[in-house]
């Protein structure tokens, strides 16, 4: 959603850019504010996905609240991954000005050193992809963000935790689907 708004280059899109770039978390308010626009689009009315949201305790009772409101019994699932994987993953990352196609160094790099498939385009890094800004993000995830599993797990609310580090996205999607298939029933 975040990355959306910048693209777009609207009022909240200028509004955290900079701080995204900075690696910095996104105000609560801002966020907030950005998931309720999005949850009243037409693809979210038989339900959705929250991911990287909540963050912080704040934005956990804003959404318990929001969703209270509609109806909905949330399934939180904690997406396990060791750091040092996700600091290869994102720093490895690389973006096509043009069309926007991401490439990843080790799982699915160009054809071309640092060309675009597509388009041609030199490929490039986004800022807020940098092995130091990626440490930093996920320092302030440990501060900001480690209280909510706490507060999840106290929800009454459905909670899992599923590995994520060296499994193929697939099989990983699949235990999900199968967890929130199962709190249904």
């Amino acid at each position: 959603m975040l990355r959306e708004h910048v693209d777009a280059d609207d009022d909240l899109g200028r509004e955290v850019r900079a701080v995204m770039e900075a690696g910095l978390l996104v105000p609560d308010d801002l966020v907030n504010r950005l998931v309720v626009q999005r949850l009243k689009r037409p693809d979210a009315i038989s339900g959705f996905i929250l991911d990287g949201y909540p963050r912080t305790l704040t934005q956990a009772a804003f959404l318990s609240k929001l969703l209270e409101t509609k109806g909905v019994s949330p399934v939180v699932v904690h997406l396990l991954v060791d750091y040092n994987k996700i600091i290869s993953r994102l720093s490895g990352r690389l973006q096509c000005p043009v069309c926007g196609t991401v490439y990843n160094l080790s799982t699915k790099p160009p054809k071309v050193e640092n060309k675009c498939d597509i388009e041609g385009a030199t490929l490039v890094t986004r800022p807020d992809d940098s092995p130091e800004v990626v440490r930093h993000r996920l320092e302030e995830y440990d501060v900001q963000t480690r209280p909510l599993l706490d507060h999840f797990r106290n929800s009454g609310n459905a909670f899992y935790e599923v590995k994520g580090g060296g499994i193929p996205p697939q099989k990983i999607a699949d235990e999900i689907c199968g967890l929130v298939t199962q709190q249904q029933q």
